[in-house]
């Protein structure tokens, strides 16, 4: 499988010569329908136009070429590429979405569990601080894990959540980009 690490640090600049901010970088689909997963943003907006997406699946594609041309090639297996938004469910990848999401509901799935013996912590985020993450449980009370025992988040879809993620326009969204790679 791709080192997703490996793929992280090719894809980042190309995103920031965008202006765009990496959100997640993910391999999915195993052997039968290999996928990568690219997902970014406008760090002003936190939205991704349509066309955001295929100037960033351009670059991504030029760039892993290059790789192959030169027999450095970081995926050697046929696979699809998929640029997208993040979406509003979005996923919480990085400790500062912790922070910028706070007030909002979310879903923590962690490595371990905690001391009370819960891996799966869903409720109100309180935000992040000194490399922590704090949600309010439901039914429960305040949660404080260590962001690297974070194995999984994703903010849920509520009426809140809909209104702070309006879109900016939504002119385009109807149309399908088909792009060969």
């Amino acid at each position: 499988m791709a080192n997703i690490a490996e793929l992280t640090k090719l894809i980042e600049p190309e995103a920031q010569a965008l202006g765009l901010a990496l959100v997640r970088v993910k391999m999915f689909g195993g052997q039968s329908d290999p996928t990568l997963q690219v997902m970014a943003e406008r760090p002003d907006t936190r939205q991704l136009t349509i066309d955001d997406c295929a100037d960033l699946s351009r670059r991504i594609s030029d760039r892993l070429d290059e790789l192959e041309a030169a027999g450095r090639d970081p995926i050697d297996y046929a696979y699809r590429l998929e640029v997208s938004s993040p979406g509003i469910d979005r996923p919480l990848t990085r400790l500062q979405d912790f922070e910028d999401w706070k007030g909002h509901e979310a879903r923590i799935n962690l490595a371990e569990p905690t001391e009370d013996g819960r891996k799966q912590l869903t409720g109100d985020l309180v935000g992040a601080e000194d490399g922590k993450v704090t949600i309010d449980v439901r039914k429960h009370r305040e949660v404080t894990v260590p962001f690297a025992q974070v194995a999984d988040a994703k903010l849920l879809m509520t009426d809140r959540l809909i209104a702070a993620t309006a879109p900016l326009s939504a002119e385009g969204a109807d149309k399908i980009i088909e792009v060969e790679g």
